[in-house]
């Protein structure tokens, strides 16, 4: 091969590399179902996903879209070896079914965006960040891959363990022990110390509880989780 043939050779990989490391934008219900559709059913070792399982409450999506989604995912935890699942606690709060899914799940109190990565090759976000119906981007750059990957592993070690989806009106479960800590009179830093979580996730817990509890006062909780019959 002589160095022009072998340069033309070179240049012509780098622009099929490239072609492939482009992000891909992908608009239109019947093609975002294709392409989530392929990217979903190439994952053989790992499935990632940012997900709100009520973000489509409100935005008239076709059912058919929704339930398309849905076996998606359900399929994936057959051929994968790992799927991890996380979704916001808010969205939880208005589905009125368990969030039922394969493989792992947890919840955190937001996710940055809507997203799938499938063996740390190719991830699938959303043009606006929320809906897979209004359009999505495959990307495929090794390196942005990589930074979606590390995000969702960070969110990861901090969201709490889906333990079934709480009935309207009862105590989180992940929320029984910090009643219990605040009731017992322990400091934070105590509370936090016996719980084995850091001093910023029990203090994010306790405001969580309140909140549900409808108060502001760590004085009144005790009082307010009794009326409720939560204690």
């Amino acid at each position: 091969m002589s160095v022009v043939q072998g340069s033309v050779l070179g240049r012509e990989v780098s622009r099929s590399i490239l072609r492939e490391a482009s992000p891909q934008k992908v608009h239109g219900a019947a093609q975002v179902r294709a392409a989530l559709t392929s990217v979903i059913r190439s994952a053989r070792h790992e499935l990632l996903s940012f997900d709100d399982p009520a973000g489509a409450l409100g935005h008239e999506i076709p059912e058919p879209f929704l339930e398309f989604a849905g076996a998606c995912v359900r399929a994936a935890g057959e051929q994968a070896a790992t799927v991890r699942r996380i979704a916001p606690r808010h969205g939880l709060t208005h589905i009125t079914e368990p969030w039922l899914c394969p493989g792992g799940a947890r919840v955190a109190d937001s996710i940055p965006f809507k997203m799938v990565v499938a063996d740390r090759a190719v991830a699938v976000v959303p043009l606006d960040l929320d809906l897979h119906y209004n359009g999505v981007q495959l990307i495929r750059d090794p390196v942005v891959v990589q930074a979606l990957v590390r995000t969702h592993r960070s969110l990861w070690e901090q969201a709490d363990e889906l333990s079934g989806h709480a009935r309207p009106g009862a105590l989180p479960s992940h929320l029984r022990p910090v009643l219990e800590a605040l009731l017992a009179g322990l400091t934070d830093e105590t509370a936090a110390t016996r719980l084995g979580i850091s001093g910023r996730t029990y203090s994010r817990r306790v405001g969580e509880l309140l909140t549900a509890l409808g108060t502001t006062s760590r004085f009144r909780a005790g009082a307010e989780a009794a009326r409720r019959g939560w204690l």
